[in-house]
């Protein structure tokens, strides 16, 4: 049974490694997903199209990462009505402080949620509650994903005080 499908969109190659952590994080879930390569600045074009096309090629979340000026999340949010969740990344300049901030600034009107500076796992999270949603099997697999995150830390807890 389909359990959304989410678009996981990369400035550059250099934004991979990032950005499979979201990819593994939504095939736990067993949630469908594709990945692309598209510059806001090198292929505007292209990145245009895919934000505009989302909603018809089926992807009901987008995840977009980019670094320096990070204007992938805000183009993707500018073409489409699905949520668009961005994903700030590390730089060497400013440490990912230039990404996180143009990502989180986005004018009235067309928003897109951010998480932190290469914070790939929780935009797959946030995707996946987005889905949950709709998808009412994906909102019971997440609350045991938090229990098993509630009960990996009381075992810790348990250990250290013993």
């Amino acid at each position: 049974m389909k359990k959304g499908k989410v678009g996981i969109i990369m400035g550059s190659k250099s934004d991979l490694s990032v950005v499979e952590k979201a990819a593994e994080i939504l095939k736990e879930f067993g949630v469908e997903y594709e990945m692309r390569i598209l510059s806001a600045h090198r292929t505007p074009v292209q990145a245009e199209a895919f934000s505009r096309g989302a909603e018809y090629a089926g992807i009901e979340v987008i995840i977009a990462a980019a670094g320096k000026a990070a204007h992938l999340a805000g183009v993707m949010a500018a073409g489409t009505t699905v949520p668009v969740i961005g994903i700030p990344m590390k730089t060497s300049d400013l440490g990912g402080m230039d990404s996180l901030l143009s990502t989180v600034q986005m004018p009235k009107g067309v928003p897109v949620a951010t998480v932190a500076i290469g914070g790939a796992e929780n935009a797959a999270i946030l995707a996946v509650q987005i889905l949950g949603l709709k998808y009412p099997e994906l909102k019971d697999t997440l609350k045991e994903y938090k229990k098993k995150m509630e009960e990996d830390i009381s075992k810790a807890d348990e250990e250290l005080n013993s």
